[in-house]
């Protein structure tokens, strides 16, 4: 298949293209960048540069595949208090993505999270899924994204094989500068590894490369209409990551109150304390995808977290 990919060069994407090419797929990823371009061509894809402010490039790019797969958002825009931004161009580019596959049958995979869809119990691909039964504390920015997600799926009545892939908060990995990066970081420098609470609230978690796996799953054999959870890792205590973290680290790993976790852990003091457990048992039945790699524990076990100047 020609496979027009957003986000090709990021964390993510970076582990799509290869397991792309490698099943005998043609590849064209989309580089903003000079850097990403060069990215690209050295993993072997074909390069279309743009933005995903871009619309018209981005029908382009998608008319001239056989499919889609959207992992580009503006992260950078959403960190730094712009997420209702970085969600409106988000489902812009799904919509002009959905334009030019409408009536052709051709699979656009787009991805999507799955922190604080249920909290306090499992997350299942069931839940959320239909428009409108978006959970009633979020708003703004998340549930705007969870709508594009909502509105992606509807496309399989345009005749779009649309599927949705649910990313865990970590997506873990050497090389990894997300949630994982940040708790040691903040670790290095408070000399604290810190949780809130008792810790025992639960994130679930996969290894990027078994990500990338079932993102390819989903391009070459989803039905239309799927939501496909990425979770190896169902739900790990925030308190064993602290552990691991303080052992390499060689700092106590302790509790850190509610009212302190904003001062303490900055931007992640939003999400460290949320209880938000997944399941991927429908996933793994309907595509017979098995993850592979370390899970979340082992992977930090293995260093390369806590590789830097201060380690």
């Amino acid at each position: 298949m020609r496979v027009f990919v957003t986000g090709a060069s990021g964390w993510i994407g970076s582990a799509v293209v290869p397991e792309l090419i490698g099943a005998g797929h043609q590849v064209t990823g989309l580089a903003r960048s000079d850097a990403s371009a060069a990215a690209l061509a050295a993993a072997g894809a074909a390069v279309h540069r743009g933005t995903l402010d871009d619309l018209d490039g981005l029908r382009d790019a998608a008319a001239a595949s056989d499919g889609v797969i959207h992992l580009a958002f503006k992260h950078d825009l959403a960190f730094s208090g712009g997420f209702q931004d970085a969600a409106d161009a988000d489902r812009r580019a799904v919509e002009a993505f959905g334009e030019v596959l409408a009536g052709s049958g051709r699979p656009l995979v787009i991805a999507s999270g799955t922190l604080g869809l249920t909290p306090g119990r499992v997350a299942t691909e069931r839940d959320a899924r239909d428009p409108g039964s978006a959970p009633a504390h979020l708003s703004g920015g998340p549930a705007a994204r969870l709508a594009t997600a909502q509105m992606t799926l509807s496309l399989a009545a345009r005749s779009v094989r649309s599927a949705v892939v649910r990313l865990p908060p970590t997506v873990h990995g050497d090389g990894d500068n997300g949630f994982m990066a940040a708790l040691v970081g903040i670790a290095r420098d408070k000399g604290v590894s810190g949780y809130v609470g008792d810790g025992a609230n639960r994130w679930p978690a996969v290894h990027r490369i078994d990500a990338a796996y079932l993102f390819r799953l989903a391009l070459e054999t989803a039905p239309a209409g799927s939501v496909l959870h990425a979770i190896a890792d169902e739900g790990v205590p925030i308190r064993a990551i602290a552990e691991v973290i303080g052992r390499h680290l060689n700092v106590p790993a302790a509790a850190i109150a509610l009212e302190d976790a904003a001062g303490h852990f900055a931007w992640l003091g939003g999400f460290i304390a949320l209880d938000s457990p997944a399941s991927s048992a429908l996933t793994r039945e309907l595509l017979s995808w098995q993850p592979a790699e370390p899970g979340l524990i082992d992977d930090l076990d293995k260093g390369h977290y806590f590789h830097g100047p201060s380690a």
